[in-house]
């Protein structure tokens, strides 16, 4: 089975609306690059008990889920924290990622031209950002080296912990879906079919969807209205999605259901997921 894949987007920046989320749309790529799909997110602020919450229903959970954001060492990130809260486990340097967090300070302190003081305020202080639920493993970084972490949940479920900025995140994303889920990847492509249909109201077409799935138990029906289209006006996309070597027997019935509802159908859509 494959499992469900979700997001949990932490930070205040994103629900004030000082910062538009990227994270969702751009972890939708990265899955269907790989014939995966998402299938929730959640956004929460900067709040320690929303963040606690959040983890603990991802960690009782068989997901697989991403959480981006808040794992710095200011007063203002609390996502290490609230991981090892939800999973009851104290928080510990975790030792590769003490030596990759120190191979950074010395790149940066060489790039300045400055000798490398590991005891200095500063430089012990970061080291917090290698501070980890006792057991997690480690993700890492291209961009700096300070590395992101991951901590299982039940069965093959887990969360994946990454810092909120894209240049890092997304190749962390990548590095754990390709090293921990490939076995997973493009296990049958899917397709998407649909056709606009004008005027129809949903209430009206539901018989003809559950018909559907009830005939084509591998299909997803979905219906998508839209009340001031500027090119179709009031219509619905109306489509199957599901398997490819599914989809064109589903899509077949429901046509020929559209016809014999009289529907007034117009172009027809094809997405291959």
């Amino acid at each position: 089975m494959i499992p469900s894949l979700g997001l949990i987007i932490v930070g205040d920046e994103i629900l004030s609306g000082k910062r538009a989320d990227k994270h969702m749309t751009k972890s939708i790529e990265l899955l269907a690059a790989r014939g995966l799909s998402l299938s929730y997110a959640d956004y929460v602020g900067d709040q320690p008990a929303r963040i606690t919450a959040a983890l603990e229903r991802a960690f009782a959970s068989s997901d697989v889920v991403f959480s981006f954001g808040g794992i710095g060492a200011t007063p203002d990130d609390h996502t290490r924290q609230c991981a090892a809260r939800a999973l009851g486990l104290p928080l510990v340097l975790h030792p590769q990622a003490e030596a990759l967090i120190r191979e950074r300070m010395q790149d940066v302190a060489r790039e300045q031209g400055a000798p490398f003081e590991p005891d200095r305020p500063d430089n012990v202080h970061r080291l917090n950002m290698g501070m980890f639920p006792q057991g997690a493993s480690i993700i890492p970084n291209p961009y700096n080296k300070i590395p992101g972490f991951s901590c299982g949940g039940s069965g093959e479920g887990a969360v994946h912990f990454v810092p909120g900025f894209p240049v890092m995140a997304w190749p962390m994303v990548e590095w754990v879906l390709d090293q921990r889920y490939a076995h997973h990847f493009n296990r049958q492509p899917q397709t998407e079919k649909s056709v606009v249909v004008y005027g129809a109201m949903e209430a009206s077409l539901t018989p003809l969807m559950e018909r559907i799935e009830k005939l084509h138990p591998d299909v997803r029906v979905f219906s998508l209205p839209s009340v001031d289209h500027p090119q179709y006006g009031r219509h619905i996309e109306l489509g199957v999605k599901g398997p490819a070597s599914v989809v064109p027997a589903a899509w077949d019935d429901l046509i020929a259901g559209l016809h014999e509802f009289g529907a007034h159908c117009g172009p027809e859509l094809v997405r291959n997921l």
